[in-house]
């Protein structure tokens, strides 16, 4: 080995004593090893631990002999610039191989030393020849090959991987990919690789480093904010342990922790920023105020027709300068958060407001001419383009439905001084209209106000609004008939959405049809159902011929509200399907509406699968929008119907004391009848009968009143509550609650004995459900209201024929859906105590059970192998012992009993 080299770069760089092991990373790189791979490449930026991750992997715990890896023999060589001679660079590795067999390629010395230009293929031949000739299987590493920028070093170096020896091993750590031909190694089944999204540390990584090494004890919370700050970044991870000695406020530290902290900025400028070319450091700086960038994007804003947006971008992504992929076609890249925290800094100081201000505009006009508004509008925004920014935020392709479009809106309004908002009273509006559209009413008011008195301040006195004045009017007027929707406030919305229809041009459809929107809701709140669908029809027109989107799916959902007041669930759920089918994958936060409407639809067609489904749909997507609570209540109240009808409890009375906390929190008094009528099922389905009418007499609830009177045995009482109410919904014409009135009505008269206007009031509410295919407000009255179906159908089927075919099948779908579980929750019928005096023989058994099936006596005697008259008899026995007249009452009271 020659005295001239120097022997520290072939020593193995020991592992600091604080080291935070990383054991997953540790088998991947003995996976690599093991399945014969060629070579183990570890590409990453600066400051992930690249070097330290080899040099445990090398020496290994401490009890271990050092410069061993998986009983291999270990050769190291670090390399820097002066590597990037080729006769150099193959004598340090002569040397570095010669750490593990003295005297390989002494032979090449000469060479390598001499006068005469290297011929590297022969050399390298040699040298292989040489290293085949090691007995022993071993590993070659080759440190911070990002320092050599030498095409002879980079193909001496793929010749050595194409021809190396079975028994050798090759690891290169690089802040870049090498130019060597990775591709086809990687088809080959040669590579493995590991790279910045392996090696940054995991939450369990960043608290190990962060509280046992750096003894910071840190929570858990600060410690997920800062791995997300840093991307899992090991050096930025350092740096903020650094800093972050001796401050108390941890929370505070983390939040101000950017690219522009002293320690970040030093390290990223000396190790990565300051090695780049001037060209390449120019257009980072340049892109570093986009949040995302694809090549025509950064060629809009150079404006350079010499440099290629796309070519940089694959440059920087090879070279691992802190930037990220964001799909898999390598289009549109970011910085890393702390890199690109860097660049807008070093941007800031090296370019003028003016400079930046205009590669916005580039950049804004780039995103507006590829249809993509929101980020147009936010980079006019930056640019302080007020004229442009407010052009852009009133396009019907702002996206205003996203989540945080609003904020971002509502951002960049809140920081214009109000000299400029006075000057545009439209603007003072638009914030007013954002807030509310961020679910925000306190203070929305002011803002109107606000927008009336700047207007006021542009019309000269004694003079006519324009036409741009009378539309703000409109609009001001509608942005209050909202505010009172919200605030289920009817009248006062109906009055503000007339006066918006009266000062809108007829032109602006688009506002129009949100004025006329809320014209319906306000009808819809008063119980005017026939005047909502009116508007609500009226509304879709003004929204699809102003092609609003949005205008169109909230009208069609509304449509569908209506429908199910008026029993139609069939239509409803065409309009419901319609809504989310024009949301499209990203569904709006009004979506939990249509959600939970067919949700309610499949529950009472007793599909209770298809009605989680769309009730779980609703209720998370109410949780993401928690601001409107009533949507968010009446998913938690529609999961636990839901849920107590599959016999839940647990998870129904979680549902249910949610709904309670937010209703009473937000004091949103109007759903507090909704919590009580849950509070009285779960306590008839617990059987506390008495707990569930004292709640419905405190709250006035005729239906839920007259069904705790029914569970209590008290028919009478519940049919006098149920005749005055139904009076009251058929002079309304509300065909839902007349629906739920009947069905009660019925189940009194029966369970009171009184049959013939028993089946007189189950025809009218058969008749009323079967267009909508009811199921669920039937079966939920349990074993009397199945028994009282079966009654109707025998009567029907003699008195007259013809009405009972199209009724026919529709019985037979409410009966197939009950079985012997489904019963009136808590009432005394729910658990019959009588019970038979003399039990059933096995034979009657046998006979009763035939019954249930529906053979004929004289299948039974085929069956049995018994005479006619010995059925006979088992049968009359078998009524005696039920206390029952007919087959039906028999199979009823076999299942009431649970016989089977």
């Amino acid at each position: 080995m020659s005295d001239s080299l120097l022997l520290t770069k072939l020593y193995v760089p020991p592992p600091r004593s604080n080291l935070v092991l990383r054991p997953r990373l540790v088998e991947q790189l003995n996976k690599g090893l093991s399945s014969g791979c060629k070579l183990t490449l570890i590409s990453a930026p600066a400051g992930f631990g690249k070097t330290t991750l080899v040099s445990e992997w090398v020496v290994g715990p401490r009890d271990c002999p050092p410069k061993l890896v998986c009983g291999n023999s270990v050769a190291w060589l670090s390399l820097d610039e002066a590597d990037n001679d080729p006769a150099r660079f193959i004598s340090y590795l002569v040397a570095a191989l010669q750490t593990i067999e003295p005297g390989i390629g002494e032979s090449l010395l000469p060479a390598i030393q001499g006068p005469q230009p290297l011929q590297m293929e022969p050399l390298l031949t040699a040298l292989l020849n040489d290293v085949a000739k090691i007995p022993e299987h071993f590993v070659l590493i080759l440190d911070d090959y990002h320092s050599i920028d030498s095409r002879p070093v980079d193909k001496s170096l793929d010749f050595l991987v194409e021809h190396q020896p079975p028994q050798m091993h090759l690891v290169i750590t690089t802040r870049e990919d090498p130019q060597l031909p990775l591709a086809r190694y990687r088809a080959r089944g040669q590579l493995t690789e590991l790279r910045a999204a392996d090696l940054r540390f995991t939450p369990g990584e960043a608290a190990e480093l962060l509280n046992q090494v750096t003894g910071l004890g840190l929570s858990v919370e600060n410690i997920a904010a800062l791995e997300t700050r840093t991307e899992g970044w090991i050096a930025g991870l350092q740096l903020a342990a650094i800093s972050m000695q001796g401050h108390k406020d941890a929370a505070g530290f983390i939040q101000s922790f950017t690219g522009s902290h002293r320690f970040v900025m030093d390290y990223l400028l000396e190790e990565v920023l300051q090695q780049q070319s001037e060209s390449i450091q120019a257009f980072l700086l340049q892109t570093s105020m986009l949040e995302r960038m694809c090549g025509p994007l950064c060629d809009a804003i150079l404006a350079d027709s010499s440099v290629s947006g796309q070519s940089t971008l694959e440059y920087l992504e090879r070279s691992n300068l802190f930037i990220v992929p964001l799909d898999n076609e390598r289009r549109w890249y970011r910085y890393h958060h702390l890199f690109g925290d860097l660049l807008r800094k070093r941007m800031e100081q090296k370019l003028t407001t003016d400079g930046i201000a205009r590669l916005h505009i580039y950049a804004s006009e780039w995103y507006e001419n590829n249809g993509m508004i929101l980020e147009a509008f936010k980079h006019a925004a930056a640019a302080d383009d007020i004229e442009r920014a407010e052009r852009l935020m009133e396009l019907k392709e702002m996206p205003l439905h996203l989540p945080g479009v609003p904020v971002t809106i509502l951002k960049w309004l809140e920081s214009l001084p109000v000299s400029v908002l006075n000057s545009k009273p439209a603007l003072w509006w638009k914030q007013a209209a954002m807030m509310m559209a961020n679910y925000q009413t306190i203070g929305v008011e002011g803002k109107l106000q606000a927008a009336e008195a700047a207007l006021a301040l542009k019309i000269p006195p004694n003079t006519e609004m324009d036409e741009w004045s009378r539309n703000l009017v409109g609009k001001i007027a509608a942005a209050r008939s909202m505010l009172s929707a919200t605030l289920y406030q009817a009248e006062t919305s109906l009055i503000y959405a007339n006066r918006a229809l009266e000062y809108l041009h007829p032109t602006n459809v688009a506002y129009r049809s949100n004025a006329t929107q809320f014209i319906g809701f306000a009808h819809y709140l008063q119980g005017d159902r026939d005047a909502a669908e009116k508007a609500y029809t009226e509304a879709l027109s003004l929204a699809q011929a102003a092609g609003d989107n949005e205008g169109v799916l909230l009208a069609y959902t509304r449509l569908g509200q209506v429908h199910v007041l008026r029993n139609e669930l069939h239509q409803a759920a065409e309009k419901f399907q319609h809504a989310l089918q024009l949301m499209g994958e990203d569904p709006i936060p009004f979506a939990t509406v249509a959600y939970g409407g067919l949700a309610r639809i499949y529950f009472e067609w007793n599909n209770l699968d298809t009605a989680e489904k769309y009730g779980e749909l609703s209720y998370q997507l109410g949780l993401l929008n928690e601001e409107v609570i009533d949507r968010t209540i009446l998913s938690q109240l529609l999961m636990f119907r839901i849920r107590l009808t599959r016999g839940d409890l647990v998870s129904a009375a979680s549902f249910l004391a949610q709904a309670e906390k937010n209703t009473r929190q937000k004091d949103f008094a109007v759903r507090l009848p909704d919590i009580a009528t849950g509070q009285v099922l779960i306590h008839l389905y617990q059987g506390n009968i008495d707990a569930a009418a004292q709640i419905a007499q405190q709250y006035k609830l005729p239906l839920v009143q007259a069904r705790t009177l029914i569970a209590l045995g008290d028919p009478s009482a519940a049919l006098a509550l149920l005749v005055t109410y139904r009076k009251n919904m058929e002079e309304k014409g509300w065909k839902d609650e007349m629906l739920r009135v009947l069905v009660l009505q019925a189940l009194a008269y029966h369970l009171q004995g009184e049959k013939d206007p028993a089946l007189q009031v189950l025809t009218e509410a058969l008749t009323l459900a079967e267009p909508g295919g009811f199921i669920r407000i039937f079966v939920e009255k349990g074993e009397p209201m199945r028994l009282l179906i079966e009654d109707f159908g025998s009567e029907i089927e003699k008195q007259s024929r013809d009405l009972a075919r199209p009724l026919a099948n529709y019985l037979q779908k409410i009966l197939a859906a009950f079985a012997p579980s489904e019963v009136l929750p808590g009432s005394a019928i729910s658990n019959p105590q009588s019970r038979l005096i003399e039990p059933l023989s096995q034979r009657e058994l046998e006979v009763l059970q035939l019954i249930c099936q529906g053979l004929s006596n004289n299948e039974i005697c085929k069956q049995l192998y018994l005479a006619l008259d010995t059925v006979k008899g088992h049968n009359r026995r078998i009524f005696e012992k039920l206390h029952v007249h007919r087959r039906t009452e028999a199979i009823a009271r076999a299942r009431e009993l649970n016989l089977f």
